[in-house]
């Protein structure tokens, strides 16, 4: 893993191409993508079913065969090991128990003159949640995006995944029997993008597609959007560590690796203090790489898309990594709880030497599903708020039309709204 030290010449354009990494190649993959999609809203299940066959490699010989069974769900759920399933109900209670907390609150504000201004919260009736099922399946990404859509209210919750060889992971359908999943799609992809946004004889139409997906399934997100809500654009996993001369290089090789072991795109960025830390941890995750069993994704990710950067001080290194503003960051300093509120921008931020990245994968009750690429700038986490919608509540009395009508007319004339201004003034004059 390359070393770079912040005083080098060149270190201004080797930290530009970190930031530039989120430049997910959307641009080439966008006509496949459209194409996809037309047809899924042209052709339905058809088309469900040809791209099935294209590029999960099985054919559907009708289209009940694109849905899984609840009594699959059940019998996957009923055979989990018995540790297995008690670490699903553990993660299930912690991240259930997290976003309750989040919900937020229908009030209502009366005043003195008897009118009323308030916020109505409500669930949106449909979801769609795309769990990958590619390289790797990951039943941890059912439940970070189902359990939040459980809390918020949503009645009618649909999963899409790839179902490779017409074979569904059996640790995800036992999730989906956890999380009481009624409607399970053998889908993936941009199809599936497609599917939930227009709707099939067999796929329902939803109001919000969440979940995690490859380049195909982020564009297509984006493509979709404004037919449907989505709640980010996300691309290749992510992890920053800032550690200074304390931290414990072992740690800090297998934390990187972590991420770099999901995707050859994902992104590994350390920062530190100490230039003997940062030469001790590039040589702990060579000694990783001979042993881990996915340790050639790990590897052209590290290689491709990691580094380590020496800097003076944890001031500058902050400085920098807000710059990033990276999915995941860990703290792997003596006190992080001083350095936490000068963190400004990250997807979730890990604490100290004992909370490395994967906790808040499975267990920790955060959700997992963040964003990436720097688009922690402006993106949060996906919570029970991408569940819900908001309504304002108005209402005006004849003495709180008496008291702001006026004005309130006097800006509709001064915006040209005639009738906008005549709908006040015709209350004002009874």
């Amino acid at each position: 893993m390359k070393i770079i030290d912040s005083s080098d010449k060149k270190f201004k354009k080797e930290f530009k191409a970190i930031l530039n990494r989120s430049s997910l190649d959307m641009d080439e993959v966008s006509p496949i993508v459209k194409k996809l999609l037309k047809e899924v809203k042209d052709k339905g299940d058809k088309a469900l079913k040809k791209h099935i066959s294209k590029f999960d490699g099985w054919q559907p010989q009708n289209s009940n065969e694109l849905l899984i069974s609840p009594k699959l769900m059940k019998k996957a759920y009923k055979n989990l090991d018995k540790n297995l399933k008690s670490a699903l109900h553990l993660a299930y209670q912690r991240i259930k128990s997290f976003h309750e907390k989040q919900m937020p609150k229908s009030w209502i504000d009366f005043e003195k003159n008897g009118s009323m201004i308030g916020q109505k919260v409500t669930a949106v009736d449909s979801v769609g949640l795309y769990i990958p099922g590619g390289k790797a399946v990951y039943p941890s990404s059912l439940l970070m995006n189902a359990i939040p859509a459980i809390v918020a209210g949503v009645e009618k919750i649909v999963v899409t995944t790839p179902a490779i060889g017409n074979e569904v992971n059996e640790l995800l359908l036992g999730a989906m029997y956890l999380c009481n999943i009624k409607t399970g799609i053998k889908i993936g992809g941009a199809s599936a993008i497609g599917a939930l946004t227009y709707g099939t004889p067999t796929v329902p139409k939803v109001d919000v597609i969440t979940g995690p997906g490859n380049i195909f399934v982020a564009t297509a997100k984006k493509e979709v959007y404004g037919e449907v809500n989505i709640d980010m654009i996300a691309g290749p996993s992510e992890i920053g560590i800032i550690s200074d001369k304390f931290a414990k290089p072992k740690y800090l090789a297998i934390d990187l690796l972590s991420q770099a072991e999901h995707d050859e795109m994902a992104s590994c960025i350390m920062i530190t203090t100490s230039e003997k830390i940062a030469k001790k941890t590039a040589k702990e995750i060579k000694k990783y790489l001979n042993i881990l069993p996915r340790s050639e994704i790990a590897k052209k990710s590290i290689t491709n898309r990691g580094a380590i950067i020496v800097v003076k001080n944890l001031s500058e290194a902050v400085d920098l990594m807000n710059q990033i503003a990276p999915e995941h960051l860990e703290l792997m300093v003596q006190n992080p709880y001083e350095l936490l509120p000068k963190i400004k921008h990250a997807g979730a931020i890990f604490m100290g030497e004992n909370t490395p990245e994967p906790m808040g994968d499975y267990i920790a009750g955060p959700n997992h599903t963040l964003p990436t690429g720097g688009t922690a700038k402006f993106y949060s986490p996906l919570s029970v708020e991408n569940f819900l919608k908001k309504s304002s509540i108005i209402s005006i009395s004849k003495e709180g039309m008496a008291k702001l009508g006026k004005a309130c007319a006097l800006l509709a004339k001064t915006e040209g709204l005639t009738a906008h201004e005549e709908s006040i003034k015709v209350r004002l004059k009874n």
